[in-house]
């Protein structure tokens, strides 16, 4: 298998499914999660993939299939005023290859997304972090509760809608 990160053959950049898939065809990450990509982008040698929201453990089993490991975080991005508002971001990396992957889903406001706790358990207090800061729901989650702030906290501080100065 050649090495997209090294390999001079492979693009700086390139954007979209069908793109990326091309230009990575042997990259494991393509390979393994081909089924379940939507969107898909390789830029400054980083690969993201953007999955639907239902098919995300389905994507972690596929991408530990395909040689990732290690569930390194997941994140989320709020681009409020924007639909879909959430995205969320896994960060899965291969001690084997080397590589690192970004498995992104895309999420509406009040939408939920199952749990990757299943495939592997250290994504849980990373889940209830987003919860709490962003309020996005994790549905399957084994104990989805506040982890940073006070339970009695109104709101979700992360968020762009979210006063300044909180809520008086």
């Amino acid at each position: 298998m050649t090495d997209p990160i090294t390999n001079p053959a492979t693009p700086e950049a390139c954007f979209g499914k069908e793109a990326v898939a091309l230009a990575l065809a042997d990259h494991a990450a393509v390979q393994g999660l081909a089924d379940y990509i939507v969107d898909a982008k390789w830029d400054r040698k980083e690969l993201t993939l953007t999955v639907a929201p239902e098919n995300i453990v389905a994507a972690c089993k596929a991408a530990q299939g395909a040689g990732y490991n290690f569930f390194e975080d997941v994140t989320a991005v709020d681009w409020y005023p924007a639909e879909p508002r959430f995205q969320l971001s896994y960060s899965l990396l291969s001690h084997k290859l080397k590589q690192r992957i970004r498995v992104v889903a895309r999420l509406n406001e009040g939408q939920s997304i199952v749990s990757i706790t299943a495939v592997w358990p250290s994504a849980n207090f990373y889940e209830r972090e987003v919860f709490d800061l962003f309020g996005v729901p994790f549905t399957g989650h084994p104990n989805l509760t506040r982890i940073m702030m006070p339970e009695n906290w109104e709101g979700h501080p992360l968020r762009k809608d979210y006063p300044v100065e909180g809520y008086r």
